[in-house]
């Protein structure tokens, strides 16, 4: 068995156009998951043929206040329309917008219960949202060291959230690089978010590069995930150690059990 398989085209082949990593993702018999679309020519995109899984649902944008809820509600309604144009699977959401680096633009260190409940708010909008324009959004989870300060960013807070919603528009974006350096205990965790995994993200620690680099097995959690049920999409959000096309080979290998 081999999962659908699918790739961050803005992380591998960094010198070269992406409407060319996308082609060449596709003709390796990848996916091609994007991150913020305005950076890239959407026509080109559509021109490669590719099937893009996963990017970004918005722009800007908080989960868990009055302001940034409707900011975030408008952005994601005009993201959805691109990716409705690319045919993306899934769009991705996080607890607050993210700066250069990946740095949450509105850092909070103490999420009140109150903001628990305009998040869980925000979410059934943007479900109500997802529902009439027939997509889906994903609810990633973030570890705290690449991204402090983003509210609801472990994997506990996520799976909290969307099985509190529990409604089919919105899944998990279970990215276990981010669960390996948060929590650890990848399998289990995997377990528990089973009913509402979307996608499966995957890089190796240290250094965010591909199965094999690091310390993870991800032969185990591949047969893990195969024994459970799982049968969605795993997506390589990495870089390359060296070679790209290696280290998609490795990825490939890797979840192929």
């Amino acid at each position: 068995m081999t999962f659908p398989l699918a790739a961050c085209a803005e992380m591998i082949w960094r010198d070269r156009p992406i409407d060319w990593r996308a082609a060449r993702l596709k003709d390796m018999g990848f996916g091609v998951g994007l991150w913020n679309w305005p950076d890239h020519d959407i026509a080109a995109l559509q021109r490669t043929g590719a099937t893009f899984t996963i990017m970004n649902g918005y722009l800007q944008g908080r989960l868990a206040d009055d302001e940034g809820a409707d900011v975030l509600l408008a952005s994601a309604s005009e993201t959805l329309q691109v990716g409705k144009r690319l045919g993306v699977q899934r769009l991705n959401l996080h607890g607050t917008g993210l700066g250069e680096g990946g740095i949450p633009i509105a850092q909070t260190q103490i999420v009140s219960g109150s903001m628990w409940l305009k998040a869980r708010d925000t979410l059934q909008r943007l479900c109500d949202l997802a529902e009439a324009e027939n997509v889906v959004f994903t609810l990633e989870n973030l570890n705290p060291l690449d991204h402090p300060g983003c509210p609801f960013g472990s994997t506990a807070d996520v799976l909290a959230l969307v099985s509190s919603v529990n409604r089919p528009q919105l899944r998990i974006n279970l990215d276990l690089y981010h669960t390996q350096i948060g929590e650890g205990d990848l399998i289990r965790w995997c377990e528990k978010c089973l009913p509402w995994i979307g996608e499966v993200q995957v890089a190796d620690n240290p250094g965010r590069c591909e199965p094999g680099s690091g310390e993870i097995n991800f032969h185990a959690i591949a047969r893990a995930l195969k024994t459970m049920g799982y049968t969605g999409p795993v997506g390589l959000e990495s870089f390359a150690s060296s070679d790209p096309e290696a280290a998609l080979a490795a990825f490939r290998d890797a979840f192929t059990v």
